[in-house]
């Protein structure tokens, strides 16, 4: 039977509550929440929901649920549901506390595994390497452990203007309407190119330092940029507790 994942408490990992694909987890600040965070800053009386997707089985959502202070997914808030990956950080409130969605409830995301350089412009060349020293080489930089702010994955689409170029060619190729040998074939090669670049999607991972320097690397795999984002977390380690300075 495989184990049921779980959400936990970034400041906290002992505190966890596990995800039963039955029954659809609340969370908030009424006591008959599934996971109740009464004396938390910011988390509205009914904040959030996790739950399995209808279409989608195995695939967990989390939505939001109208709160005042809203929901946030790896630094991006919620407008409607968005599904969710091992790893990823849920905020409740600009200011709230972090919850922490692990797929399963076996030990923390392992370190990626280091990609000596190659030969060549290959974007895939020692993108993470193992922390020494309290510091973690990332994209060719060597960033100190401590300063670190956050670690995020944004996926976004490689071309987002495809779409515009396959409106002015149709556009345009009403021109030659009154040649349909001429038409057509433009109209079905315009469909195609937006159909082909418009499905293509890059994935930034971004960590931020805490003066708020950022540094990016784009991955074409989203597994391998979580896998990366998991591994600089894990050695960021738990963040400290409320109150205390690094």
């Amino acid at each position: 039977m495989n184990a049921l994942p779980r959400l936990v408490l970034r400041d906290d990992p002992g505190r966890s509550v596990p995800l039963d694909p039955r029954t659809p987890l609340s969370i908030g600040r009424d006591p008959a929440s599934g996971l109740c965070l009464g004396e938390a800053q910011g988390v509205s009386r009914h904040h959030a929901l996790v739950r399995v997707s209808r279409t989608r089985p195995g695939q967990w959502l989390l939505c939001d649920l109208g709160s005042a202070n809203g929901t946030y997914l790896e630094g991006a808030r919620l407008r409607d549901c968005r599904p969710l990956s091992d790893g990823d950080e849920v905020r409740l409130g600009l200011k709230g506390p972090v919850l922490q969605f692990r797929a399963t409830a076996s030990a923390p995301p392992s370190a990626p595994p280091t990609t000596a350089p190659t030969a060549g412009p290959r974007r895939s060349a020692a993108v993470v390497a193992q922390p020494v020293a309290g510091r973690l080489d990332f994209a060719g930089r060597s960033l100190p452990l401590d300063r670190i702010r956050s670690a995020y994955v944004r996926s976004r689409r490689r071309h987002p203007q495809a779409f515009s170029w396959w409106l002015l060619l149709c556009l345009g190729g009403l021109l030659l309407l009154p040649f349909p040998w001429l038409f057509w074939p433009l109209q079905v090669g315009a469909l195609a190119g937006w159909i082909l670049l418009g499905s293509r999607w890059e994935h930034l991972l971004e960590v931020t330092l805490q003066d708020g320097m950022a540094y990016r690397h784009r991955f074409d795999s989203l597994e391998t940029a979580l896998a990366h984002r998991n591994g600089i977390r894990k050695a960021m380690g738990p963040a400290p507790a409320p109150g205390r300075r690094p």
